[in-house]
């Protein structure tokens, strides 16, 4: 086998194969994903193709699944009409407010079960016993406690984002290198430096991840609450839409769900590019 040297130019930049030798590349890439825009948009208009396809031809019968066309008109006649504004304002007001304080007030919590053996010791227990509840079995409750009207819908998106995010906030801290820590202790950092310089940025991927699928059990609970006692909102038109058996205002309704998941997923992974990276 003929001798293979790495040769390199003179700024010490891609590899440069001498003479009769076979260049070696640069393999530490690290499994860094890379942008593929075309992709996802390609399945989803593949889908809508064959879904309109078989409901025309009548494989797909339109009583049980109307065709993304007829979901459309339904869809523009909402526009037309001017409930869309009504919907979604109602529903991303809600969402707004219930997922914000859910995640800050885990954010806090479980920051202190992270730092705080004390917390640890009194919160952890709690929260690993209420976690498992499903959040929406509480609902009856907070209406008991909150009334019919905003204040119970908002507790339910509330505390049902508040304990993920407190899982993933001390679960991120506990996997910080403590070896970083004791290094900033050595340095003479302050406590406060060194949460703020060392431990949180350190956990931050890990509580991103948990405000994503906080998001997304928020949206869940955003649409049951609306469900009961609400007149505007996008669990209350999917709610009509069922009542009266019409599935193309249900898929429309639906369809609007599946956008704003689509959103809040697009806002967390640009939080994710601008607070993270450090990792690339």
């Amino acid at each position: 086998m003929a001798d293979v040297t790495n040769h390199v130019d003179k700024n010490g930049a891609n590899p440069v194969a001498a003479p009769h030798e076979r260049p070696v590349y640069f393999r530490g890439g690290g499994f860094r994903t890379e942008p593929r825009r075309f992709v996802g948009l390609a399945v989803f208009a593949i889908l809508l193709i064959i879904w309109e396809v078989g409901s025309r031809t009548g494989v797909i019968s339109e009583l049980v699944l109307p065709a993304p066309s007829q979901a459309f008109a339904a869809f523009m006649e909402l526009v037309n009409s001017g409930n869309l504004q009504k919907h979604v304002g109602a529903s991303l007001q809600r969402l707004t407010i219930g997922f914000s304080a859910g995640s800050l007030l885990g954010l806090v919590v479980g920051t202190a079960i992270g730092l705080s053996s004390y917390a640890r010791a009194g919160l952890s227990p709690l929260v690993s016993a209420i976690f498992p509840i499903p959040k929406i079995a509480l609902l009856p409750l907070f209406i008991i406690w909150f009334g019919i009207g905003e204040g119970s819908k908002v507790a339910t998106i509330l505390f049902g984002c508040f304990f993920p995010t407190v899982i993933a906030t001390y679960g991120g801290i506990d996997s910080v290198d403590r070896t970083l820590i004791r290094m900033g202790q050595s340095f003479g950092l302050s406590r406060w430096e060194i949460v703020r310089k060392i431990v949180l940025p350190a956990a931050l991927p890990a509580i991103l991840s948990g405000m994503r699928i906080s998001a997304s059990i928020a949206i869940i609970l955003l649409v049951a609450a609306e469900m009961i006692g609400a007149e505007y909102g996008i669990g209350a038109y999917v709610l009509l839409a069922g009542n009266l058996m019409s599935t193309d205002q249900l898929i429309a309704g639906v369809a609007i769900l599946s956008m704003l998941g689509l959103i809040v997923s697009w806002l967390i992974t640009r939080a994710e590019k601008a607070f993270l990276g450090w990792r690339n």
